[in-house]
């Protein structure tokens, strides 16, 4: 997103107290900024030092992210995968794929991460898998369709988290004011809050994170 929530200040020292970006992270980060469009959509280093921190804490033996990008946010998650664990992520943009892949062997994370290139909405119900975390940062106007595909594919006890849930802070607006982004960012908020199975937890870190954690089915 290109609106800063936090005062460039203070996320930069936010940053400055965060560990440093990893080698690959950082090439990667920097060449997307260079030869990528709308390099905006890359997670960067605080979120995803954060989608770092979250993975070690959780230890997932399954992660699936919707919306692969670059690869920067995979990578991070990968770092906290369980021993034998495994990361599906999903992509549209098939031209992205190589250089993903490039910087997941990069990480030395390759072989942990599946790539799928696709419409996510098609290759969900596909995916036999149980996933203790998913990462959900593809089409906003989707959020919802996803959330629901996902569900009964993430066991009790498990996460999910939604990127891009204040939408530039754009969901604070008079709904006549909002963009068609920011209504379905509001909407899939307020689907979370009425889902009676999950916890969650609103972060207004970077462009906002929803946080939930699935506590029945």
């Amino acid at each position: 997103m290109t609106t800063q929530l936090l005062a460039k200040s203070l996320s930069e020292y936010a940053e400055q107290f965060t560990s440093p970006e990893p080698a690959a992270l950082a090439k990667l980060n920097r060449e997307t900024h260079l030869k990528v469009e709308l390099p905006v959509m890359l997670s960067g280093h605080l979120q995803g030092a954060l989608l770092t921190m979250f993975s070690h804490m959780l230890r997932p033996r399954c992660i699936l992210e919707l919306g692969t990008y670059t690869g920067y946010s995979a990578i991070c998650l990968a770092q906290g995968l369980a021993a034998d664990g495994h990361l599906h992520t999903i992509d549209i943009n098939e031209e992205l794929q190589d250089m993903a892949f490039r910087y997941f062997c990069a990480a030395g994370i390759d072989r942990k991460i599946t790539q799928h290139i696709g419409k996510a909405a098609e290759i969900i119900p596909k995916l036999d898998e149980e996933f203790d975390l998913v990462f959900i940062d593809a089409d906003k106007q989707n959020y919802h369709l996803y959330y629901d595909l996902i569900f009964d594919k993430v066991p009790v006890g498990g996460f999910i988290m939604a990127d891009n849930v204040l939408y530039e802070g754009d969901v604070v607006l008079p709904i006549e004011q909002q963009g068609k982004n920011a209504r379905a960012m509001h909407a899939f908020n307020e689907k979370v809050r009425a889902d009676t199975r999950v916890e969650h937890v609103l972060l207004p870190i970077r462009d906002g994170i929803m946080l939930v954690r699935k506590t029945m089915n």
